[in-house]
């Protein structure tokens, strides 16, 4: 699983892109998502709302508290879910990606239990 990682900065740049620059971008990264689709690596993919529209929901013993956002930290804008046999595999198809946000960035891979 590809983590596209956020933080409340870029959501905030996010919002305030540009049709024509939003546009773009997203041409860039579905190209990109052709690639591995006709590569037959990629499985799903999406962005996710900003957190603004969110909630969380914390557990503690039997207790259940809903908490809406925004939320601050080490975010998640959105996520492919990859077929490959090795993680250096992952690391190269993700350092072929674009850029997913207008500023610096991180994208996470994890691997996902069988």
């Amino acid at each position: 699983m590809i983590l596209v990682k956020s933080n409340p900065d870029l959501e905030a740049r996010i919002a305030a892109t540009s049709d024509a620059q939003m546009q773009a971008q997203m041409a860039e990264m579905e190209a990109f998502n052709d690639e591995l689709r006709n590569a037959g690596v990629l499985k799903d993919c999406d962005g996710l709302r900003p957190t603004s529209e969110a909630r969380r929901v914390h557990f503690d013993g039997a207790s259940r508290t809903v908490v809406e956002g925004p939320f601050t930290g080490d975010l998640v804008a959105g996520y492919w879910l990859w077929e490959l046999p090795s993680m250096d595999e992952a690391v190269a198809w993700v350092r072929r990606c674009p850029n997913p946000m207008s500023a610096p960035s991180d994208i996470e891979i994890r691997q996902v239990w069988d």
